[in-house]
């Protein structure tokens, strides 16, 4: 069944490569919906696809690319409402 993630990262995640590392993941995995840069340094994804998917997701997201340094990971699972057809950086 699939569900929906807001997910916030944390630590060195903006200027080395962390949005185009999220969205080759999601598209490897054929999830669906957007990251993007927030003012304040971390990154917010929204995501949307099969929960063990996600759970996959989350793994490499908590790894980062080898640039990154993720020091904190903040999840709400919510209902898949499925407004995304494709996964892209904003």
């Amino acid at each position: 069944m699939k569900t929906g993630a807001h997910i916030i990262v944390g630590g060195l995640v903006q200027g080395v490569g962390f949005r185009w590392f999220v969205l080759q993941q999601a598209r490897n995995l054929g999830i669906n919906g957007y990251v993007r840069n927030l003012n304040n340094g971390d990154v917010e994804i929204e995501a949307e696809g099969e929960r063990g998917i996600l759970d996959e997701f989350m793994k490499s997201i908590r790894i980062g690319p080898r640039a990154s340094h993720v020091t904190d990971l903040r999840l709400t699972w919510r209902p898949c409402s499925e407004p995304y057809q494709h996964f892209e950086i904003r």
